[in-house]
């Protein structure tokens, strides 16, 4: 993905978010496009910049690089409601959207600084469109898709579960303050060490793990365990995104993983849209707790059926020159089947440049 398309994407962004504070009373059609913009746009950077980041730092620290950008996403999780509620209520509604308008027109000057050298070398793939390449990873967005399913049961049904407990529904916003850092600390602690097992069986390991702490937090008999269920629920959480994303990496070429990432990022949002959408739609007809176990119940489908497809996966990799994962230059050449079709690349990258002269990127870490 070229890199000007990022910058031109949180522009448009910016302009929606602030059309949407300048102008609340505009007609429901316009404010309509503006959300979508706001929405739509940005969409287009998380993934090509993932890809860079991953890029920037040798092999063996993609894992820490991948976890300190989810604990970024997390802490963000955490701070953004009660900054956004507390804005709305003590200055104005618009305020939220405004703030929000600046700090994406900010980020922009960011994304120009970054370096160059957006390619990933050259790549040969066997008559395989981009198309191709993407489906042979419908696995992992499968997986990855399940792997969000704690947020929306949690800000959606959280609530009413707690209204049918006797509970103050206030005590919502602790519990997914809790959450949030429950994702930021697995995340650190994921990035600490490797861990045994493929990206494949560790996936499956965190999902169930997950399940089981959504599963006590619906069967909990107080506030306090379901506060304990959520903390360690958003800690194998973080840990299953970052495999799914080192998954990405396992299946897909360089030159694809910018879009790889980007159709994550959408199978992660259907999968929340989904299983938040199954739980509201039950608590007309069931208890909350009877839907968080429907979502259970669609998490664990969603991880048996990507697990399935998956498979196992036997890639063999020769490197010529040095290694890349000692972070020095060499080409490096992967070869790895899919029915019956292998598909080769070489990487003529081990390092990206510095950003602004800061340094070797592997020296910093």
């Amino acid at each position: 993905m070229p890199a000007p398309i990022w910058p031109w994407a949180s522009r448009w962004g910016a302009a929606g978010f602030a059309g949407l504070g300048a102008f609340p009373a505009a007609p429901v059609a316009v404010l309509a496009v503006l959300a979508f913009l706001a929405g739509g746009a940005p969409a287009a950077a998380p993934g090509g910049l993932r890809s860079l980041l991953t890029a920037l730092v040798p092999g063996r620290a993609v894992a820490q690089a991948l976890s300190a950008e989810s604990m970024l996403m997390s802490g963000i999780w955490a701070v953004s409601p009660a900054a956004v509620t507390g804005l709305a209520l003590a200055v104005a509604p618009r305020v939220p959207l405004l703030l929000a308008a600046a700090l994406m027109a900010a980020s922009v000057v960011g994304l120009w600084l970054l370096p160059s050298g957006w390619d990933a070398g050259t790549e040969e793939r066997d008559g395989m469109s981009m198309a191709r390449l993407l489906a042979r990873a419908w696995p992992v967005y499968v997986t990855g898709a399940a792997s969000l399913s704690l947020l929306p049961l949690a800000e959606l049904v959280l609530p009413a579960l707690l209204e049918q407990r006797g509970v103050s529904v206030g005590w919502a916003g602790p519990l997914l303050t809790g959450l949030a850092l429950g994702s930021a600390v697995g995340a650190f602690v994921y990035g600490l060490r490797s861990w045994p097992g493929g990206t494949r069986a560790r996936s499956v390991v965190l999902m169930c793990g997950l399940s089981m702490c959504l599963t006590l937090a619906a069967l909990a008999p107080n506030t306090a365990w379901t506060a304990v269920a959520l903390v360690m629920g958003g800690a194998l959480q973080a840990g299953a995104q970052v495999t799914r994303n080192l998954a990405l990496r396992e299946i897909l070429p360089p030159a694809a993983l910018a879009a790889g990432y980007s159709v994550m990022y959408a199978a992660v949002g259907a999968g929340y849209a989904a299983t938040g959408s199954l739980a509201g739609a039950l608590l007309h007809f069931v208890a909350p707790s009877t839907a968080i176990m429907a979502g259970v119940a669609l998490t664990l489908a969603l991880t048996a059926l990507g697990a399935w497809g998956e498979g196992p996966r036997r890639p063999s990799v020769s490197l010529a020159g040095s290694s890349l994962a000692d972070g020095e230059g060499g080409a490096v050449s992967v070869a790895g089947a899919d029915g019956g079709r292998v598909v080769r690349l070489r990487d003529t990258r081990a390092e990206r440049p510095p950003i602004r002269r800061g340094g070797d990127p592997e020296r910093r870490l």
